[in-house]
């Protein structure tokens, strides 16, 4: 079974799908070793691994080589940030065409102009809603297996109000996508709207510190979304688990303790040593 479909019956099942972001194959293999079923592939994480802002300075290579990695380390299905699908109609059917043969099982492509903004920035801009349809439906035709998952993702709100994004996303949904993100609304009231009013399947992003209110992923599966993605949690957890050792080390001069046991051994196994050891005690000579 593909990816694409393993990430369809997921979708299919009663419970919302909650998909924690990774940046590489280190956290990628954190978020399945947790036991969670889907991988986000996080294109502020991305970005921020190549030393960049959320800025849109990743190329579509850089982008969908990085979730070929992260699709290679798991064997849940991958859900990948693909930006504005890098240009036009031309360069969307090519985006889908290198992520699916990547190994993702979902991209989700958005309305801004290029290069993009992050969804929780100022100073956002959108293409016309006419050409984020074309883009949506170059996309969608463009895909060679028909259970690789297009989500549209609209921008619209910041720049246009919310019944600008709503309408962006029914009209989407219309072209063919098979998903919704309506990014950053901006109140409670407006989180709860978006799955009432969009005629599909929608998508929920969780950005402590963005624009939008947090909503329990209890809530927001009983508000009717399918789909929760938490991008930034681990880039934010990481950093701040950095400059903690760091600043431990400068002050001390000494390996600071460990928060619990993790051994190297035990660091190499939670990356498939024991795999690697059994072939090379079969193979080796």
């Amino acid at each position: 079974m593909n990816s694409g479909t393993k990430l369809r019956e997921l979708l299919a099942r009663g419970e919302m799908l909650v998909a924690p972001g990774a940046y590489d194959a280190i956290t990628a293999r954190a978020v399945e070793h947790a036991g969670f079923a889907a991988v986000y592939m996080t294109g502020a994480g991305t970005a921020a691994a190549l030393g960049y802002p959320d800025y849109g300075l990743a190329t579509m290579t850089e982008m969908a080589d990085n979730a070929a990695r992260i699709a290679a380390a798991v064997s849940v299905p991958v859900v990948a940030d693909a930006d504005t699908g890098y240009g036009n109609e031309l360069n969307v059917a090519r985006t889908v065409r290198e992520y699916e043969r990547r190994g993702v099982a979902a991209i989700h492509l958005e309305d801004q102009v290029f290069p993009k903004r992050c969804g929780h920035l100022d100073e956002k801009r959108v293409i016309p809603a006419a050409e984020f349809v074309s883009k949506i439906r170059a996309a969608v035709e463009s895909r060679a297996d028909r259970d690789f998952v297009i989500i549209a993702r609209t921008d619209a709100r910041a720049v246009a109000g919310f019944d600008e994004a709503i309408a962006r996303a029914n009209a989407a949904l219309e072209a063919g996508a098979d998903m919704a993100f309506v990014e950053a609304p901006e109140t409670l009231g407006e989180v709860l709207e978006v799955p009432r009013r969009v005629r599909g399947p929608c998508l929920l992003n969780c950005v402590h510190g963005g624009k939008t209110p947090l909503l329990g992923l209890d809530e927001a599966e009983r508000a009717g979304y399918r789909l929760a993605i938490v991008p930034v949690m681990l880039l934010v957890a990481s950093l701040l688990a950095c400059d903690d050792a760091l600043e431990s080390l400068r002050k001390t001069r000494r390996h600071p303790e460990p928060a619990s046991a993790m051994n190297v051994r035990d660091v190499f196994r939670r990356f498939g040593a024991e795999e690697w050891d059994a072939l090379r005690r079969r193979f080796g000579v």
